[in-house]
């Protein structure tokens, strides 16, 4: 139904976009450098599931339904806000514990997995841009637009998950390197405590 070069087209946008600085991106390379690769792919697995998510909203029109509702958006909104301040607050109270990229226990690669789509899904904005985002590759001509809108999702966490990937592998190795460091978890702490505050403040007041 979608034409090759669509698709293609849609790959490259869609990669583009991927790789610009957002709290996503952020999210995976604190992750990365701060408890190792395998963790930030965690953390980029469930961040990608929220794009199915999003994207089966916006195949049904869910996202419109927020966006339209001003009441929806602001409580969705300030759920995303908080848990990002409860993500801040965590970090700080790790001290100077920080997980190096040896052996983890699977349970904390789950808890990293389930932040990434709590993250992703409670972020009003993530939802409102597919909705604006997927719609302009579909072939309305075809016909099943909200089959397309899928498939484009699915294209979309793929590529992303790939990116996120490569990504999480290179900040994992710059981590080790910091991580030798005694005493540095501390400060990696009180920086990912920063980012998760100033990416939460900045969800809270933000506007469709």
């Amino acid at each position: 139904m979608i034409e090759a070069s669509q698709l293609i087209y849609f790959i490259a946008a869609s990669a583009a976009l991927t790789f610009l600085p957002g709290p996503d991106i952020i999210f995976v390379l604190t992750q990365s450098i701060s408890q190792g690769k395998i963790a930030g792919i965690a953390t980029a697995s469930g961040l990608c599931t929220g794009v199915l998510v999003h994207t089966t909203a916006a195949a049904l029109g869910v996202s419109a339904i927020v966006y339209q509702s001003a009441l929806a958006f602001t409580v969705l909104k300030y759920l995303g806000a908080a848990y990002l301040l409860y993500l801040a607050w965590q970090a700080l109270r790790e001290g100077d514990r920080v997980l190096s990229s040896g052996p983890a226990q699977i349970t904390d690669f789950r808890a990293l997995y389930k932040k990434g789509i709590f993250m992703n899904v409670l972020n009003p904005k993530v939802a409102l841009f597919f909705l604006a985002f997927l719609p302009q590759f579909v072939n309305l001509e075809a016909g099943g637009v909200s089959t397309q809108m899928l498939l484009l999702g699915i294209v979309f966490m793929v590529q992303a998950l790939l990116i996120f990937s490569v990504i999480s592998v290179f900040a994992g190795t710059i981590g080790n390197k910091i991580l030798e460091r005694p005493g540095i978890g501390k400060y990696i702490n009180w920086g990912k405590a920063g980012i998760f505050t100033a990416i939460g403040i900045q969800l809270a007041v933000s506007h469709k």
